[in-house]
């Protein structure tokens, strides 16, 4: 297990010395002790970035393609060993974390043939003695910051592209879940991709960031997290014009009409609900169920809750593991007791679950009834196993209600209606909608939200454009 930061293909530590301990949030054991770094190595890793930038984007898409696939297929041999150390750091399910590990390599192997596809093009001159070329270039040295929740996927779904177009990168993962960044670092040296075109910083946020953002060499910063630090990002990088894609904050609506399939709502829900413990950005937030199917499907969600295991998530069968801090416990809480004192009822769940020889940090999956506009749960994301339930009459007051929200992550929405499906799709102001899909991320569509939830695309061949440059050449003959 690696615990040092990469720079140039070196494992270095802190220049102070000064160290930050990654904990099991499932039962507070050290299981690491990490750099705390801050400016001025983050300006090396930048300069490294730099210096090893002409050759990268001097090989061929072909060529960079190769270690790119290599390390999709590394990946695949490391599977369970990347997916026991993400449980380790970050608490989900085990199986979760493995599935975490595919998804995350699908980032990596959709972006090396992608990298192929990245084409210029030539347009009609307007005189005889000109020519119109358009290229497409690398935008130069590219930032990662990335969140905690997904500590595989969240670097790969940017990294992948930036190096298949031909940037190198610098990337501060959370301070939380750093070793999974580690060992995509170390398998990315195996895979042959050169010194300085990846670099791992780890240590004081505020540092890091504002080094990122200040300085000039870096050209495009991609961030996944809170809106709030997104502001402060685009705030600081203003003065250098730098290209932003921000991933922010969702509080995603999850609609059920009377002409739903039920059996697929209730799936769909709970892997969208319930997920990584409900701390996911697209995860449903508020639930609006039409009169009609109301009572049969509250019942349904009952009893699939009922039947979630709560525990360590490397526990065999455990569906639901710990939050990832006490901070993260005291929201839930807050949300569900403010709920509570503004007429909302717990159906099921609603309190900590205790979990023999672990940290007090387990919060049963929960159904709350009769949620109203007025509590936080409405208005705020949850991030953690809370599923509020309104009833609606219609269609046009659950499309109101899903858009009231300074927020447009991820939507979700069942009907057996084909004309609905277009209406309703349509209406709903959001980034990502899945119309009786309650998984819709893939390698190869475009993430992203509108809105609070930030501007920029992952996914596909839109994820491309954020990490090249448009050069319009007029060739006179």
């Amino acid at each position: 297990m690696q615990t040092r930061n990469l720079i140039n293909n070196q494992w270095i530590d802190a220049d102070s010395g000064a160290t930050i301990d990654v904990l099991d949030p499932a039962t507070d054991e050290r299981i690491a002790v990490i750099p705390s770094c801050g400016a001025a190595e983050t300006r090396r890793a930048i300069e490294a970035a730099a210096a090893a930038l002409p050759e990268w984007r001097s090989w061929t898409a072909e060529e960079r393609a190769v270690p790119l696939r290599r390390l999709a297929q590394l990946m695949v041999e490391h599977r369970e060993r990347l997916a026991r150390l993400m449980t380790s750091e970050q608490g989900k399910p085990l199986s979760e974390a493995r599935g975490e590990i595919d998804y995350a390599r699908s980032f990596i192997a959709w972006a090396a043939e992608e990298g192929k596809r990245v084409c210029g093009e030539t347009i009609p001159a307007s005189t005889r003695d000109k020519r119109i070329l358009v290229l497409r270039q690398p935008v130069g040295v590219a930032a990662a910051i990335t969140p905690w929740n997904f500590p595989s996927a969240m670097i790969t779904r940017k990294m992948g592209p930036a190096l298949a177009c031909g940037c190198t990168m610098v990337i501060k993962p959370s301070e939380l879940t750093p070793l999974s960044a580690f060992a995509l670092g170390e398998l990315a040296i195996e895979a042959g991709i050169p010194a300085g075109v990846v670099n791992i910083v780890t240590g004081d946020a505020p540092a890091i960031g504002a080094e990122l953002c200040a300085n000039p060499t870096v050209r495009k910063l991609s961030f996944t997290g809170s809106t709030a630090v997104g502001r402060i990002l685009m705030r600081q990088g203003a003065e250098n014009l730098t290209r932003l894609s921000l991933e922010l904050g969702g509080h995603a609506p999850f609609l059920v009409f009377d002409d739903a399939d039920v059996e697929a709502a209730l799936s769909g829900a709970m892997a969208s609900k319930f997920r990584n413990t409900g701390q996911t950005c697209i995860c449903a937030n508020r639930f609006y169920v039409q009169d009609g199917i109301y009572d049969e499907f509250v019942a349904g969600l009952e009893a699939q809750l009922g039947s979630l295991r709560v525990g360590r998530g490397v526990d065999e069968g455990v569906q639901v593991g710990p939050l990832i801090n006490d901070a993260a416990m005291d929201k839930v809480e807050s949300q569900v007791a403010d709920a509570r004192d503004k007429g909302g009822r717990v159906r099921a769940g609603g309190a900590r679950v205790a979990v023999a020889g672990c940290a007090n940090r387990f919060y049963a999956p929960t159904l709350l009834e009769g949620f109203t506009r007025d509590m936080t749960i409405a208005t705020q994301e949850t991030f953690g196993p809370v599923a509020p339930v309104q009833r609606f009459t219609h269609e046009s007051q659950a499309i109101e209600a899903a858009n009231d929200s300074e927020f447009g992550l991820a939507a979700y929405f069942y009907s057996r209606d084909a004309s609905r499906l277009m209406r309703v799709a349509e209406a709903l102001e959001y980034g990502v909608v899945g119309a009786n899909d309650g998984a819709p991320s893939t390698a190869q569509a475009p993430f992203g939200g509108v809105k609070h939830s930030g501007f920029g695309r992952e996914g596909g061949r839109y994820v491309m454009h954020e990490y090249l440059e448009t050069k319009y050449v007029s060739w006179g003959l």
